[in-house]
């Protein structure tokens, strides 16, 4: 079955990384807006327009299924985009249920870009969960720009978070989500900041899951290699340096990947 994972950069790569691991032996396309990424300092009108146009691309590849990794463009086009496109299309949803059901009754910090807090989806989230009095939300934008140069665990990106987290009494929290794909670059310098009780969350395997439940596939065991297609705002990737570029990303969501 050929998948697509679509982001508007290299964030949901970390969610194509847990993919290819449960998937091993399915097709991928994975595309990134490297045009038009960040997505979180843009429009809502904007991003539509350039998750409609990616989609439209992504829909001529006869893909079966399109993960929309990106909690931006969820958060914006997602709705839409299952109105006009007759496949399972799977959006990025924040972590927030499985922190409030694996720490009933302390405080989750919910981090993504600005159009992502500030947007009506998380909005409702918090709703349906009635998490009102146990969730805050935060906005990192600095992160996306760091992760898309490949500057994880700098000086700068340390000074960048301690300064953001600095202002929370970490003893009400149980835990950090990342409501941004482009987060899970970072979980090394979050848990060098954060109290060792605070646990980093994500919702990457819970997308998978829902991926694997809308297309009716079964997990895998792991012993080929994947096959995957990388685009460029709809240009397909051949370039050497650019791919070992891809393959660093892929290691650095490797040592990511058990720290919580």
């Amino acid at each position: 079955m050929k998948l697509a994972f679509f982001d508007s950069g290299i964030g949901g790569l970390s969610v194509l990384h847990h993919a290819l691991k449960i998937l091993p032996r399915e097709e991928f396309i994975f595309f990134a807006d490297e045009d038009n990424v960040p997505y979180g300092t843009k429009t809502p009108a904007q991003v539509l327009s350039f998750v409609d146009e990616a989609f439209e691309f992504l829909a001529a590849q006869k893909v079966s299924a399109i993960v929309v990794a990106c909690n931006t463009a969820t958060s914006v086009a997602v709705r839409k985009m299952r109105t006009k496109y007759p496949l399972p299309i799977i959006g990025m949803e924040p972590a927030l249920k499985l922190a409030l059901d694996t720490f009933p009754a302390r405080k989750v910090l919910v981090t993504a870009t600005a159009i992502t807090i500030n947007g009506e989806k998380i909005r409702r989230l918090i709703k349906r969960l009635h998490a009102e009095n146990f969730s805050e939300l935060k906005a990192l934008p600095g992160l996306v720009t760091f992760a898309e140069r490949q500057e994880f665990a700098s000086p700068a990106v340390e000074e960048y978070l301690r300064g953001q987290l600095a202002p929370y009494d970490w003893e009400k929290f149980s835990s950090l989500v990342l409501g941004c794909t482009h987060f899970n670059y970072f979980k090394d310098t979050l848990r060098k900041i954060l109290p060792p009780h605070v646990r980093i969350l994500d919702g990457n395997a819970g997308t998978v899951n829902e991926l694997i439940r809308r297309t009716n596939l079964t997990p895998q065991p792991a012993d080929v290699r994947p096959s995957v297609k990388f685009f460029y705002s709809a240009r397909l990737v051949t370039d050497a340096a650019e791919l070992a570029r891809l393959g660093k990303f892929l290691a650095r969501l490797d040592e990511m990947e058990d720290i919580t």
